[in-house]
């Protein structure tokens, strides 16, 4: 069973939609392992978004970030980094279609609504700075059959 990453940004929050969001993936049939809202620290955000240190978007990105709670999970299920990538919709929101969750509840690419990992070495690494094994809520799925 493979795990990911998936962080709801405070638009969604703003918005009132969490739920619907939310609501996209287990649908699709993957498990909720862990889930929380939190105020990220500007360090956390920092280290989060490591990766995008330099570029253009960068301290708006940051920015849009601290700006309110954001819910952090890791999704469970077979292909989970696959499924949720597809399921997100390309980041672009020119490129995402409808039926995704970008090309449906997104406005603007640089106020993203929602972050999923990409790969399993940043899932690793996302799950690792947003959650300590003691947080994951271990459960039986009597509905493994249905999906």
């Amino acid at each position: 069973m493979e795990k990911t990453f998936v962080m709801l940004k405070p638009g969604v929050l703003q918005r009132r939609i969490a739920g619907e969001v939310l609501n996209r993936f287990e649908r699709k049939g993957l498990r909720i392992a862990a889930l929380k809202m939190l105020r990220m620290s500007r360090e956390m955000v920092e280290a989060h978004y490591a990766e995008h240190r330099g570029r253009d978007f960068y301290e708006k990105l940051v920015e849009y970030t601290l700006s309110g709670p954001v819910i952090a999970m890791v999704m469970e299920g077979e292909e989970a980094i696959t499924v949720v990538r597809h399921l997100t919709g390309p980041t672009n929101l020119l490129d995402a279609p409808a039926g995704t969750i970008r090309g449906d509840y997104a406005a603007r690419t640089r106020l993203n609504i929602v972050h999923a990992s990409d790969s399993p070495a940043s899932a690793e690494r996302e799950i690792a700075l947003f959650f300590r094994p003691e947080e994951f809520c271990p459960w039986e799925d009597g509905n493994r059959d249905w999906f």
